[in-house]
């Protein structure tokens, strides 16, 4: 497999592209993203992290239409509905900044983090059968990472 970079134009449906974002809700995400970026200690532990921005993701983007938390050993995901009865529809592997060699980048995807999210989404399917899965995501905070769950399916379920 040969990774993609693709810009945010590029992944975004244009029907969103046409949704301009209302003041309100704009303030409400930089005040919960500099919030976030506050609480970020790059020396704490990944636990630390997973929790800041998964409140993060819950105030600002989810709540109270979708839940957000962990799920099994999944560091945590986004369910399809309002509780944890839903499927899972985004799965999460979360690195504090620090643990660089764990984390995937562009030049390198066979990395720890790619490894464990990969083991994330066949369990998703095989297991728990969901097909409900949309994206799968890598991140430090920093470094975001995201796949179309389709890609996955293709390459590891096919």
């Amino acid at each position: 497999m040969t990774p993609k970079e693709i810009r945010l134009k590029q992944a975004l449906n244009k029907a969103y592209r046409l949704i301009k974002p209302k003041r309100p809700e704009m303030e409400v995400f930089k005040k919960n993203l500099i919030t976030l970026l506050d609480q970020i200690d790059e020396k704490e532990s990944e636990e630390n992290v997973k929790i800041h921005l998964m409140n993060f993701l819950r105030d600002t983007f989810y709540n109270p239409i979708f839940h957000v938390a962990t799920k099994g050993r999944t560091d945590f995901v986004v369910h399809t509905g309002k509780d944890a009865a839903t499927p899972a529809g985004v799965l999460f592997e979360v690195k504090r900044p620090l643990n660089i060699a764990d984390m995937v980048s562009k030049a390198n995807l066979n990395t720890k983090a790619f490894h464990e999210l990969m083991l994330y989404y066949l369990r998703e399917r095989i297991e728990h059968k969901n097909n409900d899965i949309r994206q799968v995501v890598i991140t430090n905070i920093y470094e975001w990472f995201i796949f179309d769950a389709s890609v996955f399916e293709r390459l590891f379920l096919s």
